[in-house]
């Protein structure tokens, strides 16, 4: 028996358009759901590597805490000035101006409160990372070594 477009039942027309939209649905939500997924662990991986940016060049570089935090907002722009903790180890070894820095053992960059919003439709949700340490030893705590990674 020949079967074409036109021989089906009446009943059964449309019938493949109807499992189609049912299915791309499915589909569609499923890939934005995974598209999403990957944005938001892009941006938790960002936040882990600029705090590593941010001690490593603490350490490296004489510089303040703002140009620390400047160079991270800069890799991570949703990163803002109070996500940003800079601490020196032992405590209280970067209180003396005219000395500052230079009987420092330690350098700690903390960021904490990054919330990363979706953009799913119909389902606004807001994600608040971990927050991210990073302990760095004293390389050159008191002197500035010039290049790409101090300017």
């Amino acid at each position: 028996m020949k079967t074409d477009r036109w021989s089906m039942p009446r009943r059964q027309r449309g019938a493949a358009a109807v499992e189609f939209a049912l299915v791309c649905a499915v589909f569609l939500t499923l890939l934005l759901g995974v598209v999403e997924f990957a944005r938001v662990l892009f941006y938790w991986n960002t936040a882990g590597e600029a705090a590593r940016l941010g001690a490593r060049i603490a350490v490296v570089c004489d510089v303040n805490a703002s140009t620390i935090k400047s160079r991270m907002t800069s890799m991570l722009p949703m990163l803002k000035s109070a996500n940003v903790q800079v601490s020196y180890g032992p405590s209280g070894c970067d209180s003396d101006a005219a000395t500052a820095r230079s009987t420092c053992d330690l350098v700690t960059i903390t960021v904490t409160n990054v919330s990363v919003k979706t953009v799913i439709p119909f389902v606004p949700l807001t994600l608040t990372m971990p927050p991210f340490t990073t302990t760095l030893p004293r390389e050159s705590l008191n002197s500035a070594t010039g290049g790409t990674m101090c300017s």
